[in-house]
């Protein structure tokens, strides 16, 4: 028998089901096998959709300003719970909708410093979440990029600036940079046309490698960007492994296929009356590297065995 606070009984929907509110940067398509990481974590923890749980969905297709109406939107529905998906501005857009409902969000680099938490021990307030590291894994991905590029000396990082990348994220990238010798290039793009304008600086200054720094809309819009850097043959690096499954060269960051399905255990113990002021927020634990073996022959790339050794997947 599943157990649900009093509060939770207070804020049902179709049945008396409650309902979580999912509050999505990117599109449901873009989304697709993360939800379903989620859903079977919920369904480990016993809630089936339509059966004892509803979820309501609001995705913001890549546009933070929408963000702020989705979650009202959801505050509105009296919704149980709020997962709020992708970076910081999801959870931000929460806290301004809603002091009470309880939020989870999935993704914050540096929580503390965004303000959505007090401390990672002790959030207080109505959140509570999932962090991923960002400000390390930057570096790290430029220093994987020069090992698999190693006569690259002119390094381009894309980002976007509405993403609330800390500057300690890029602080770590320019340290290493100059620390290996590299001319880091910092080009900033909020809009598909912006992605495109970048590139094409890319060619005029003969950039020799790329790093795609994360950020939810350059994941919902990965399949486009991985087309540019093939046809600009710029050999790039990217945060999800769904870059590389679309055709990107390389990818190291957090499974978020194991971070969603914990979001979910996480978002089930809120159901069950867990306080988010009391639940530490967890750091993604769980990180893969994984390379396209054909990207790589189409840029006339060579894989180094110190990287294929560490590799959890090469697709060709």
């Amino acid at each position: 028998m599943l157990l649900l606070s009093p509060q939770l009984r207070a804020q049902s929907g179709a049945g008396g089901r409650p309902v979580i509110g999912f509050l999505g940067s990117t599109s449901a398509t873009s989304f697709a096998p993360f939800l379903d990481s989620f859903l079977q974590g919920l369904s480990e923890s016993g809630y089936i959709v339509g059966r004892n749980i509803d979820i309501e969905y609001r995705w913001a297709d890549g546009r933070f300003d929408r963000l702020p109406v989705l979650a009202r939107e959801l505050v509105a529905m009296n919704v149980a719970v709020i997962v709020a998906s992708g970076g910081t501005p999801p959870p931000a857009a929460a806290m301004a909708a809603t002091s009470t409902i309880p939020i989870i969000f999935t993704g914050a680099g540096d929580p503390v410093a965004a303000g959505l938490v007090a401390s990672l021990a002790r959030p207080g307030g109505n959140v509570t979440g999932f962090s991923i590291i960002s400000a390390a894994l930057m570096p790290k991905r430029l220093e994987l990029l020069t090992e698999l590029v190693p006569q690259a000396r002119n390094v381009a990082l894309l980002l976007n600036p509405k993403s609330g990348l800390t500057e300690r994220s890029l602080t770590g990238a320019q340290d290493l940079a100059q620390a290996k010798g590299i001319q880091l290039q910092v080009l900033k793009a909020s809009t598909m046309i912006e992605v495109a304008s970048a590139f094409e600086t890319i060619s005029r200054a003969h950039i020799e490698a790329l790093v795609v720094a994360d950020d939810p809309f350059f994941a919902s819009q990965r399949v486009q960007i991985v087309t540019l850097a093939a046809s600009h043959q710029v050999p790039a690096i990217y945060q999800f492994r769904d870059f590389v499954a679309a055709g990107g060269l390389i990818s190291y960051g957090v499974s978020l296929r194991a971070l969603y399905r914990q979001a979910a255990i996480q978002t089930v113990r809120v159901l069950q009356g867990a306080n988010p002021r009391n639940l530490p927020v967890q750091q993604a634990s769980v990180f893969e590297l994984a390379i396209n073996l054909n990207t790589a022959k189409a840029l006339g790339l060579t894989i180094p065995l110190s990287i294929l050794g560490r590799a959890d997947e090469m697709i060709d």
